[in-house]
């Protein structure tokens, strides 16, 4: 593992990493949580896309329909939000569009943002994690999430920028608690 403790990284895959580590700490296995960490930062961008005007709400009516359950969709919350999903043969999958997200392509995108940095921030998130009982991290998974997310440096704006990981901050909010 690296001994960097700061990584220049957007928000995206972050928030991906600890909604997935947040979904193993409450009981899903690791592909089940990859795939719904992957959908809770799908469905935060699109709130944000929806604020900054990049995506637009759909009209009411269309909403309600897509909204309507299908088969055997269920919600579940991770990090505050309610996702979308199925039982499939492979377990539990979220569901974007119908289709389920598969572990294999969330864990590649995780290894493509992260690099050779994945394994400590992993590791860190992890500790995190497992400093809370479950109940407990349920209801503050997103608010710490907020505390160590990377900073987006003052005047740098747009979508996807990056930002600073403080790996260090993230383990020291494990000795806070």
């Amino acid at each position: 593992m690296p001994t960097e403790h700061k990584i220049l990284i957007n928000r995206a895959p972050v928030l991906t990493l600890w909604a997935t580590t947040v979904a193993e700490r409450l009981g899903f296995d690791e592909d089940e949580a990859l795939s719904l960490g992957k959908a809770v930062a799908g469905l935060n961008a699109q709130s944000k896309g929806q604020r900054l005007g990049i995506f637009k709400p759909a009209p009411r009516d269309v909403k309600k329909a897509r909204a309507r359950k299908r088969g055997e969709e269920f919600l579940i919350e991770i990090c505050g939000r309610q996702v979308p999903a199925i039982n499939t043969p492979d377990g539990v999958r979220a569901v974007i569009k119908n289709q389920p997200i598969e572990a294999k392509i969330v864990e590649r995108y995780l290894e493509s943002k992260f690099g050779e940095s994945l394994g400590s921030v992993r590791v860190a998130m992890r500790d995190l994690a497992k400093a809370f009982r479950p109940e407990k991290l349920r209801t503050n998974a997103f608010n710490l999430y907020e505390r160590f997310r990377p900073s987006i440096p003052e005047g740098v704006s747009g979508w996807g920028a990056k930002g600073t990981l403080d790996i260090d901050r993230t383990r020291s909010m494990t000795l806070e608690e």
